[in-house]
C-alpha cells in the first residue's frame, strides 16, 4: 500500500464520511475508502480524514533514538491528558493542530517533507500492542516534533502507512467497529482491501 501522504489542497470532492465515536464521546471523521454490501449490513473500509501521529516516550535520555528497547508507546489517556498541552504546543509550531480524537490522535494541516533522517522503523509487541492488523510486525514513521514534560522526552510521529479501520453499517444505519482479527471477517476486509488497491 502506498505511504499516506494527505494533503489538503487535493482532498477530494464527493467522498462519502461517517463519524466514528468511542466510549468517551470522542469523535473521528472518516473517509470510506470503500464498502461492501452483506446480508446483514453494509461492511466499510474507513480511513481517518485527519493525519494520525503517536507520541513515544524515550527512556534513555543521552542518545534516546538509538535503543529501542527504551521507547514506549504512549497509549495510557490519563498521560496523553497530561502531556497534551505540550504536545499541541510543539506540533502548533510546524503549523500543525493536535486533536485528541477517537481511537488515534490526529493532526490538521501540512505535512512537513519526508526526509529520511526523520524515518523510524518501530518494532511493535504484537502481544502488547492492540493494533488494527497484526500482521504486521513493524511500522515505519515519520519524525515530526519533540518536547520535554518533567523531564520526560517524548517524540510524536506520524505512520507512514494509512491507518484503515473495518466497520459495519448495520440495518438500522448505525456505524460500529468490527475486529479485523475476527476469522469470518478476513475474506470481507481482503475484499475491501483488494478492491482499493485497484
Amino acid at each position: 500500500m502506498s505511504s499516506f501522504q494527505f494533503d489538503p489542497e487535493n482532498e477530494p470532492e464527493g467522498i462519502d464520511r461517517v463519524t466514528l465515536t468511542d466510549d468517551e464521546s470522542r469523535t473521528l471523521e472518516c473517509y470510506i475508502e470503500n464498502a461492501l454490501e452483506a446480508e446483514d449490513g453494509t461492511y466499510i473500509l474507513l480511513m481517518p480524514v485527519d493525519i494520525p501521529v503517536v507520541i513515544l516516550g524515550w527512556d534513555n535520555q543521552e542518545n534516546p533514538e538509538e535503543n529501542q528497547s527504551d521507547v514506549l508507546l504512549v497509549e495510557d489517556k490519563l498521560e496523553i491528558t497530561e502531556i497534551f498541552a505540550d504536545a499541541k504546543a510543539v506540533l502548533a509550531e510546524l503549523e500543525l493542530t493536535l486533536k485528541f480524537t477517537a481511537f488515534t490522535l490526529t493532526v490538521e494541516g501540512q505535512l512537513p517533507p519526508l526526509e529520511e533522517d526523520d524515518m523510524l522503523t518501530l518494532e511493535l509487541d504484537l502481544e502488547e500492542l492492540d493494533i488494527q492488523d497484526k500482521r504486521l510486525d513493524s511500522e515505519e514513521l515519520q519524525f515530526l516534533a519533540s518536547f520535554y514534560h518533567k523531564s520526560q522526552k517524548y517524540s510524536i510521529y506520524t505512520p507512514l502507512d494509512p491507518l484503515l479501520f473495518l466497520a459495519k453499517y448495520n440495518l438500522l444505519g448505525e456505524v460500529s467497529l468490527v475486529s479485523p482479527e475476527d476469522a469470518r471477517m478476513r475474506p470481507i476486509l481482503e475484499e475491501l482491501l483488494f478492491d482499493e488497491m485497484d
